[in-house]
């Protein structure tokens, strides 16, 4: 005998495919909507697809967006010197919350895992090195993670830009090894941009 009727145990099956939410949050999820109005159900149901419909990648940072290019691309306050690498959209929160930096972003949408099948071919470098050619770039930040991924990741970008003139920072460890900057609160974010290093 099956623990839940067919269409819930579906819908705990899609929930637990979600980052962070295994069994218990699913089934929890789960009951929450089932219980809430259809209503509801359909609100939460059109804002999944619109996000899905609408939202794309900035041509110019990867970054998700409505519009392209995105607000932080053509924002004429934010220096166009000074360009900060991560991993993933998520991570550009995060080092927005600091309201400390104020140059532009780039998002890779992920870090080298040759374990995990993942090379450069796999990250979106190309629109960075267009970026690069016009010579109005001094700085690079590399804000990967701070584990073995987001290293290897920054020992690699900085082979490739270094000899292009350009002055390359890591962010400082301020953020523990094997973390996630997605975890980082505000005060951690900004120790780590103060004390970038040169790699």
């Amino acid at each position: 005998m099956k623990d839940f009727a067919e269409p819930l145990a579906r819908l705990i099956d899609e929930l637990k495919r979600l980052p962070g939410i295994g069994q218990k949050s699913a089934q929890r999820i789960a009951f929450h909507l089932e219980r809430s109005s259809r209503e509801d159900a359909e609100r939460l149901s059109a804002a999944i697809l619109d996000a899905k419909d609408k939202i794309k990648f900035c041509s110019q940072c990867n970054n998700f967006t409505e519009v392209d290019p995105c607000r932080y691309c053509t924002d004429p306050g934010r220096s166009q010197e000074v360009i900060c690498v991560v991993e993933t959209p998520y991570n550009v929160v995060n080092v927005e919350k600091t309201r400390e930096f104020n140059g532009r972003y780039h998002v890779l949408h992920g870090a080298l895992s040759p374990l995990q099948g993942i090379g450069p071919e796999q990250l979106r470098l190309k629109n960075l090195f267009e970026r690069l050619k016009g010579g109005q770039v001094k700085e690079i930040i590399v804000a990967t993670n701070p584990n073995v991924e987001g290293e290897a990741t920054a020992i690699y970008l900085s082979k490739l830009i270094k000899p292009l003139g350009i002055r390359v920072t890591r962010i400082a460890m301020g953020i523990p090894v094997g973390s996630e900057l997605e975890f980082a609160d505000e005060v951690t974010m900004l120790k780590a941009l103060e004390g970038r290093r040169e790699i």
